[in-house]
């Protein structure tokens, strides 16, 4: 495991208007975070995505896939799909940066998250996984999912943070 750890808080990620949440929570742990835009647009829905999203795998759906670093070291890879009827001709589909980010431009097209699933796993990492966070072959990931439904219950993103090891995601609930 590496010695560098850092403790991720879904909230920021979840609100319209953050702009990087990455960038801020990684100052907040004296860290420079940036990321790096691998893919943005069209790709065949994997059964899991298509299941999320309420589609017949193999539907065309937009993946925008980013390389999350801390100073500048690979430290996940985050993969957001969305339906081609949301994201087709919008920023999520272009490979920029978005102004005030994707939460906040879902939010402006309507989408705004009124549930969350989210599920997280360990594994072994694939090849690719291991490749471009630089990782041992032996090394685990995590593996975090979330679907962002509407008040109606309509998915209108899913989302996979494949991680490098020595990470550390704290939830906080209200108690009935």
């Amino acid at each position: 495991m590496t010695s560098e750890k850092w403790t991720s808080d879904s909230t920021i990620y979840l609100t319209p208007g953050q702009g990087d949440a990455w960038a801020k929570q990684a100052q907040a742990t004296s860290r420079t975070g940036t990321q790096r835009i691998l893919h943005a647009g069209p790709v065949p829905a994997r059964a899991d995505v298509a299941a999320a999203l309420g589609v017949e795998p193999g539907t065309s759906v937009v993946l925008r896939r980013r390389l999350i670093l801390a100073d500048e070291r690979p430290v996940e890879i985050a993969d957001s799909y969305y339906p081609t009827a949301i994201a087709d001709g919008t920023a999520l589909a272009t490979p920029g940066k978005i102004p005030g980010g994707a939460v906040t431009l879902l939010d402006q097209l309507g989408y705004h998250a009124a549930e969350i699933h989210e599920d997280v796993t360990a594994r072994h990492p694939t090849a690719e996984e291991t490749a471009i966070l630089h990782l041992t072959p032996t090394a685990p990931v995590l593996v975090l999912t979330r679907l962002s439904l509407t008040a109606d219950g309509t998915p209108f993103e899913y989302a996979a943070m494949t991680m490098s090891d020595g990470q550390h995601l704290r939830y906080q609930m209200q108690a009935a």
